[in-house]
C-alpha cells in the first residue's frame, strides 16, 4: 500500500481511537499482540456511567479471547460526587473520563462516549430520555456501532428497571433500539457518508447479582471469566481490580479476586449463543476475502518466533503487511494494519516519540518539537519522513473530519535517514500551534441534557481526536511503515523521574475572574479582580462587557510588552445602579490585535491521571441579593470535597477549616456555627472520635450544621443528639414543589424570610440521602417529592440540644451555592444563624 492510502486509513482509524506514545514492546505484549492479530472479532459493552462497566469481562474479552473490545458509556459521569476533590459537573466529567482511559489501559478495551450529560440521579427512563433528547443520543450510539462494527453488543443493565437508575435503564433501551437502527440505511442516513450500516449478530444482557437483586439464572448462557493467563501472570479478577481501582473519585478501590468467576447472559435480540459468545461469527481471517493466506502466514510467523531474537521475525512481518494490504475489506485492513505496524516496531526494537520543548504554546506560535528514534537491533531501517498532523482552529465548525486536517512536514537530514544500531537519533523542528486544546465537548455552552459538538466526526471519542500527532514514516526492508505518536511534553521530576503530560495550546492571554459569584447585599460597589496570564508576547487590553443595571470602572485596562509566562491582575470597580436583575452574567474580554478572547485557564492535577487543562469562559455571576447575616465566624470540617467554604466567604463570612486538634483540644465556643462538609461522616473516620466534642459544642450553645452523607460507610451512626437514620431517598426534580409544614420555624424566618421564590432556579436536584426514623425532638419544616411519589419531610431537620441547635440537611447546597442560586444562599445563611433568644 502506498503512503497516501495508509495515511488516509490511519485518519479513519483516528476517529475510533486515540494515538498513544510508545506502546509496550515487552515479550508479553508481543505475544498477546500476535494472538490479537489473528482474531477478527469485536464486542461492544454498553452502560451509562464511568464505573458501570464490567472490568473483569472486558479484561477477559480483550486479553483472553483477543477480541477488539470497547466500552460505550452514555455519559462522562458529570453528575456524580467526588471523593478526592471539589470538582463537580463538567470538571468531574473530565476527571472521570481520564479515569476510564486509565482503566482501559489496564484491561485492554477501548473507550467511547455519547453526547449525553450526566444530569444527576434519575428515577426512570422517561425523564432521562426526555432530558437527554433520545433521538440525539440514539444517533450517537448508532454512530459508535457503525464505526466500531461489533459482532456482539452487551448491555450492563436491562430495559426493565432492575438497574435502579434511570440512566442505567435508558442505556439498555438505547442499545436495543440502536442494534436495529445501525443496520437501517433510513436511520441517520447523514452518517453513511463516513460509515456503513452494521448489523451485530446478537445483543445480550450481562445479568448480575447486586445486593438483594439477583437477575442471574442457571439456564442462562455463562462464561468462566476467572481463568488465569500464564503469559500475563494474572487472572482476570486481578486485572479487573487494577482497572476498577482507577475510579478513585467514586471510591471504587477494589480487592484482587482470584479463581473461578462466571458471567451470565440473557439474549435480548439476535441468535442466542449456545457454546460460545461468538457462535455464528467467523472471527478468523477466513471472514474476509483473501484472509486465509494472511492467517496461514501469521501461524507460521508465530511458530518460527524466537523470543530471544524477536528481530528475526521482522522480515516475515513486513512481508505480511503486503498480504494485509491486499485484503479488500477496508475496515479490517485498516485495523489490522495498525496492529501489525505496532508489532513490527516492537519486534524490530524500533522506539520513537515526539515532544514539545515547553508545556504550553499560544495558538499561532511556533512549537519547538523534538522527535526521537532508536533502532535497537541495527536492522535495515531508515526514517523517511516526519509529519505533524493538526486540526486548524477555523475548521472546527465542519462535520467532515477528513477535510479539516493540516499537515506540517518536518525536514529530515538527507532524503532518507538510515538508523544506526542502538543510537538515539534526535530531530528538532518547529511547527505552528494550530488549535486551542479545549476538550471538544466543552467548546460550546450546553444545556442540561447533552453536549453540543460542532464537529460530528468527534462524537464518540474520549478525547480530542484532532490533538497534534507526529507521523513517522519508516522504510523497513524496502517497505514503508507509517505510525504516529501523540505530541506530548516530557520532563524529568527529581523525585518521580520521567513524566509525560499533554501539551497545552492556549489563547494568547487567559483571564481568570477571582470569584465565581459576587454577592451584592447593598448598593455598595465591589472590586472584581481578573488574573491574567500571557502565553506569548502580547499587547492589548482587558475589559468587562457592559451590563444593564451595573456600572464598571475603568472601562478597560491596557497592557503592553507582556512576555510568555507573565502574570498580572486587573481590578474593576462594579457598582449596582438602579434596579439590576437579581442575577447578571459578568464577562471579561481580552482584546489583542483586534481579536477578542474570553477564556480563562484551569488545571486539574491528580497523580493517577494525566494533567487536565481546560479554558472555561471568563465569566462570573453578579447576584443582587437582599441577604441578612447574623454572626460571621464559621468553622468548617472538610468532607469529600465541595465549594461551600468559598461561597460563604464571598457572602461575607469568615471561614476557618478546622483541624482534628482544634476540634478535640481547642475552644469551639467562638464559632457562630460549625459546618461539616458533604459526606464528611463517610470519608473521615476520625469524626467518630470528634463527634462527642461537636455535640458538647452544641450543648453549650453552639450551632452545628451537618450536610448530607451517604447511608453506607458512616464513621458513626450517632450523628445527632437524638436518633435519625439516613436513607437512600432523594428528590431529583430541581423544580419539585416545596411545602412548608411549619411557617413559624426560625430556620425559615431568621434572619431571612424564606418564601417559595427562594426555591426557584435550583440546579440538578433538591436533595439526596434524606433522613428517616426522625426522633420527635427534631422538627422537619419542609416537605417535597418527585412526581408520582409520596411526600417526604427528610430534607431538613432541626433540634435544640442544651443551649444550642443541631441541623441536618440533605438539601444539595453543595451544588446550589457554587451555582449562585440566590434562594439557596438565603436559606443556608438561616441555617448558620441561631436566634439569640433560642435555647
Amino acid at each position: 500500500m502506498n503512503r497516501i492510502k495508509i495515511f488516509i486509513a490511519f485518519l479513519c482509524a483516528a476517529q475510533c481511537s486515540f494515538a498513544q506514545t510508545a506502546p509496550p514492546a515487552d515479550l508479553v505484549s508481543i505475544e498477546q499482540n500476535f494472538k490479537k492479530l489473528d482474531v477478527l472479532g469485536s464486542v461492544l459493552y454498553v452502560a451509562a456511567h464511568p464505573d458501570d462497566e464490567n472490568t473483569r469481562l472486558l479484561a477477559y474479552l480483550a486479553n483472553e479471547k483477543h477480541y477488539r473490545t470497547g466500552y460505550l458509556s452514555m455519559t462522562r459521569g458529570d453528575g456524580g460526587q467526588n471523593l478526592i476533590g471539589n470538582e463537580q459537573s463538567e470538571l468531574l466529567g473530565l476527571i472521570r473520563t481520564q479515569e476510564l482511559l486509565a482503566a482501559r489501559k489496564v484491561d485492554g478495551a477501548e473507550q467511547f462516549f455519547t453526547r449525553a450529560n450526566d444530569f444527576g440521579f434519575s428515577k426512570g427512563p422517561g425523564e432521562t430520555l426526555k432530558i437527554w433528547d433520545k433521538e440525539k443520543v440514539l444517533s450517537d450510539v448508532v454512530w459508535v456501532i457503525r464505526k466500531f462494527r461489533p459482532d456482539v453488543i452487551i448491555c450492563r443493565f436491562p430495559t426493565t428497571g432492575e438497574g435502579g437508575h434511570g440512566h442505567h435503564t435508558s442505556s439498555a433501551i438505547l442499545a436495543q433500539e440502536a442494534f436495529t437502527a445501525a443496520a437501517d440505511p433510513n436511520r441517520f442516513p447523514e452518517q453513511l457518508k463516513y460509515v456503513q450500516t452494521w448489523q451485530a449478530k446478537r445483543l445480550l444482557w450481562n445479568t448480575f447479582s447486586f445486593g438483594t437483586i439477583n437477575t442471574t439464572a442457571p439456564d442462562q448462557f455463562k462464561i468462566d471469566v476467572g481463568v488465569y493467563n500464564p503469559i500475563i501472570g494474572k487472572g482476570y479478577g486481578e486485572m479487573a481490580a487494577e482497572s476498577r481501582s482507577n475510579h478513585k473519585t467514586q471510591g471504587f478501590g477494589s480487592a484482587r479476586q482470584r479463581g473461578q468467576a462466571f458471567e451470565f447472559f440473557k439474549t435480548i435480540l439476535g441468535d442466542a449463543p449456545k457454546t460460545d459468545l461468538m457462535d455464528g461469527v467467523n472471527n478468523t481471517w477466513g471472514r474476509v476475502k483473501g484472509g486465509e493466506a494472511v492467517g496461514s502466514a501469521i501461524e507460521k510467523i508465530r511458530k518460527d518466533f524466537d523470543m530471544d531474537h524477536p528481530e528475526k521475525s521482522v522480515k516475515s512481518l513486513v512481508a505480511l503487511s503486503d498480504k494485509i494490504d491486499k485484503v479488500p475489506d477496508e475496515f479490517w485492513r485498516t485495523q489490522k494494519s495498525k496492529e501489525l505496524n505496532n508489532l513490527i516496531a516492537a519486534c524490530a526494537g524500533l522506539w520513537f516519540e515526539a515532544y514539545t520543548a515547553e508545556p504550553a504554546y499560544a495558538r499561532g506560535d511556533q512549537m519547538n518539537i523534538r522527535s526521537q528514534v532508536i533502532s535497537r537491533y541495527g536492522l535495515n531501517i531508515s526514517l523517511d519522513g516526519l509529519t505533524v498532523i493538526q486540526h486548524p482552529d477555523n475548521a472546527g465548525n465542519t462535520s467532515d473530519f477528513m477535510e479539516t486536517m493540516a499537515h506540517y512536514d518536518l525536514p529530515v537530514t538527507g532524503k532518507e535517514k538510515a538508523l544506526p544500531a542502538n543510537e538515539v537519533q534526535t530531530f528538532s523542528n518547529d511547527c505552528i500551534a494550530a488549535k486551542i486544546s479545549q476538550p471538544y465537548w466543552l467548546e460550546s455552552s450546553h444545556h442540561n441534557g447533552s453536549y453540543d459538538v460542532s464537529n460530528a466526526g468527534n462524537i464518540g471519542d474520549p478525547e480530542n481526536p484532532d490533538a497534534p500527532v507526529v507521523e513517522f514514516a519508516f522504510q523497513i526492508d524496502g517497505h514503508e511503515i507509517i505510525s504516529d505518536r501523540k505530541l506530548v511534553y516530557k520532563y524529568v521530576d527529581p523525585a518521580k523521574g520521567e513524566i509525560y503530560q499533554p501539551v497545552e495550546i492556549t489563547p494568547p492571554v487567559t483571564a481568570n475572574i477571582t470569584a465565581k459569584n459576587y454577592i451584592f447585599n447593598s448598593k455598595q460597589s465591589q472590586f472584581v479582580e481578573i488574573k491574567l496570564q500571557s502565553f506569548t508576547k502580547a499587547t492589548g487590553s482587558i475589559s468587562i462587557k457592559p451590563m444593564a443595571g451595573w456600572k464598571v470602572s475603568p472601562e478597560k485596562i491596557d497592557f503592553t510588552g507582556k512576555n510568555k509566562g507573565d502574570e498580572w491582575a486587573g481590578n474593576f470597580e462594579v457598582t449596582p445602579t438602579g434596579n439590576p436583575p437579581q442575577t447578571t452574567e459578568l464577562e471579561a474580554i481580552v482584546e489583542i490585535g483586534g481579536k477578542q478572547f474570553s477564556m480563562g485557564i484551569q488545571h486539574i492535577k491528580y497523580e493517577h491521571i494525566p494533567n487536565i487543562t481546560l479554558f472555561p469562559p471568563a465569566e462570573a455571576k453578579l447576584i443582587d441579593l437582599n441577604l441578612n447575616i447574623v454572626g460571621k465566624k464559621i468553622g468548617y470540617i472538610q468532607g469529600a470535597g465541595d465549594l461551600v467554604p468559598d461561597a460563604l466567604k464571598q457572602a461575607g463570612f469568615e471561614v476557618h477549616i478546622l483541624s482534628e486538634n482544634e476540634i478535640l483540644n481547642g475552644d469551639l465556643s467562638g464559632y457562630d456555627a460549625i459546618i461539616t462538609g458533604v459526606r464528611a461522616y463517610n470519608v473521615n473516620p476520625r469524626l467518630a472520635v470528634e463527634q462527642p466534642k461537636l455535640l458538647e459544642y452544641v450543648k453549650k450553645g453552639g450551632n452545628l450544621v451537618v450536610q448530607y452523607n451517604n447511608n453506607n460507610g458512616l464513621a458513626t451512626k450517632n450523628i445527632g443528639p437524638y436518633p435519625f437514620s439516613i436513607v437512600n431517598k432523594r428528590v431529583t426534580d430541581e423544580d419539585a414543589k416545596i411545602t412548608v409544614l411549619d411557617p413559624q420555624e426560625p430556620l425559615l424566618n431568621y434572619p431571612n424570610k424564606i418564601t417559595q421564590d427562594d426555591f426557584n432556579g435550583w440546579v440538578q436536584e433538591r436533595g439526596l440521602y434524606f433522613v428517616g426514623d426522625i426522633d420527635p425532638n427534631y422538627k422537619a419544616p419542609l416537605q417535597m417529592n418527585d412526581p408520582g411519589e409520596a411526600a417526604n419531610n427528610g430534607a431538613l431537620i432541626v433540634g435544640n440540644y442544651g443551649q444550642g441547635r443541631f441541623v441536618y440537611t440533605s438539601l444539595a447546597f453543595f451544588r446550589q451555592l457554587p451555582a449562585g442560586v440566590p434562594g439557596a444562599y438565603r436559606l443556608f445563611v438561616n441555617l448558620l444563624s441561631k436566634p439569640k433568644n433560642q435555647p
